[in-house]
């Protein structure tokens, strides 16, 4: 099974290059995010005739995550558990049965937290950055959940969160930033620390390779770029990697996003 995740920054500019995409790359299971797009408004014709099922979790103008896929979606489940008053789009889970047993799909689209706020040295209540944190508490909390089910099952999509620096072309700018802060990193790595594994870093070593570059300064060109697109799999899920690889050349394609699709291939 082949499944992908992708940050298409804006269905409605994006969707000729996403439809050219799947055409060529023919995941299973693709999990987007930053649709941008409320669910009726997503155009879901497009990928329904490309023989994918749609589900969208959608916000207008922001945010928003979908999953489309060749697989019937079981047990649907939208937004991030932990907090009835936070509206943001960012989260979708499934299930989908393979040939050898079913998988429990999570989709999201984790806060960036810039400008980082604080105050004595401590996020800002109410600040973007505390957002993020307190948003990959609850995501952790998720995680635990999952886990004590014990079903094979994978968290994937835009972390926003750089999680090494080699995992940044130019380490040195990020410090101060959301995505690479002590208290960002220390998140991540308490999620990690669950048991995850983290396909790319599963199957590539070394820096040099990213998933993101952002639009201004010839980042693309001078391939400055960070990896923040990642597939976290569970212990029972990570028994079932073959692969997993970065479609960089995607971004260089016209109208790109500044994204590009990261895959796993799961024996499942």
């Amino acid at each position: 099974m082949k499944i992908a995740t992708f940050n298409i920054n804006g269905i409605k500019a994006r969707y000729p290059a996403l439809c050219d995409w799947l055409d060529e790359a023919q995941p299973d299971v693709a999990l987007l995010q930053e649709i941008k797009s409320v669910d009726e408004n997503f155009p879901r014709e497009l990928f329904e005739e490309r023989g994918y099922n749609v589900e969208t979790h959608g916000q207008k103008s922001f945010n928003g995550v979908a999953i489309l896929s060749k697989l019937p979606l079981e047990d649907l489940r939208r937004g991030l558990p932990g907090d009835d008053s936070d509206e943001q789009a960012r989260w979708i889970e499934a299930t989908v049965v393979g040939d050898k047993g079913a998988l429990r799909l999570c989709g999201l689209y984790l806060p960036n937290g810039n400008p980082v706020e604080l105050q004595d040295g401590l996020p800002t209540p109410g600040g973007k950055y505390a957002y993020k944190l307190s948003w990959m508490a609850r995501l952790e909390a998720r995680a635990r959940e999952l886990l004590a089910g014990e079903e094979p099952f994978l968290m994937a999509g835009d972390y926003n969160i750089i999680p090494q620096d080699e995992d940044a072309a130019r380490p040195e700018v990020w410090q101060e930033d959301a995505l690479a802060r002590p208290e960002s990193r220390a998140a991540f790595r308490r999620l990690m620390n669950l048991g995850f594994t983290e396909a790319f870093r599963a199957r590539v070593s070394g820096g040099g390779h990213y998933s993101f570059w952002d639009y201004q300064a010839g980042a693309w060109n001078r391939n400055d770029g960070i990896r923040i697109d990642h597939f976290l799999l569970s212990p029972a899920c990570a028994d079932t990697l073959i692969d997993c690889q970065i479609d960089k050349d995607i971004r260089g394609r016209e109208k790109p996003s500044d994204h590009v699709p990261v895959w796993v291939e799961l024996d499942i």
